[in-house]
């Protein structure tokens, strides 16, 4: 029960970060992934854990590369007109 409580508070918390997922979308998400997560077994949750872990790495590679130091940002010329 507090389990699903607590699952319930982070996937509102999370789904303020994806703009898809209301924040009741989110909660109920959370409240469901916890008695799902809990009857995986360790091999599953360390590939979903890793897996996880190289989303965000690519994820974060992508904005890096799309931030401030992209070419436009470079070339101080946003049309790209020469």
């Amino acid at each position: 029960m507090i389990g699903k409580i607590i699952g319930g508070l982070v996937g509102a918390q999370a789904s303020k970060k994806v703009s898809s997922i209301g924040g009741t979308g989110g909660a109920i998400l959370g409240a469901v992934a916890v008695p799902v997560i809990a009857r995986m077994r360790l091999p599953t949750l360390l590939l979903l854990g890793a897996g996880g872990y190289l989303a965000k790495k690519l994820i974060d590679k992508n904005e890096e590369a799309s931030g401030p130091g992209s070419a436009a940002a470079d070339t101080g010329n946003s049309t790209g007109t020469p």
